[in-house]
């Protein structure tokens, strides 16, 4: 977060704009689209932790990561780790998820520094 404040920050300032507040960051953050993933293209532990969707849907990073933490395997797990960081942090702000589930979740932010 430090370092995309700071890059805004020197953006705004050569550009003549009024920098943005902290909480505007987080509350774009929170709203940001993340990438959308082809559900036949996810690797098979993936795949089965979406167990309610088609081969054909696309799945929003932060579903996938919620899916994958709240009902996927350890490859599922590993799989959600990886995932860019935006899509962690707003799957982290989601409802829903099973207690050990959240506790690996928020692991996986605290190693990666999110």
């Amino acid at each position: 977060m430090r370092a995309i404040r700071a890059d805004l920050l020197a953006f705004c300032r050569e550009a003549g704009y009024r920098v943005p507040a902290r909480a505007t960051l987080y509350s774009f953050m929170a709203k940001a689209p993340t990438r959308l993933y082809s559900s036949a293209r996810l690797p098979v532990a993936a795949q089965a932790a979406l167990y309610n969707l088609d081969s054909k849907a696309r799945v929003p990073g932060h579903q996938l990561a919620f899916y994958c933490f709240n009902y996927g395997d350890l490859a599922a797990l590993c799989f959600a780790a990886g995932l860019p960081w935006l899509s962690l942090y707003q799957a982290a702000r989601m409802r829903g998820f099973r207690g050990k589930s959240r506790g690996l979740l928020e692991a996986v932010l605290r190693a990666r520094g999110i």
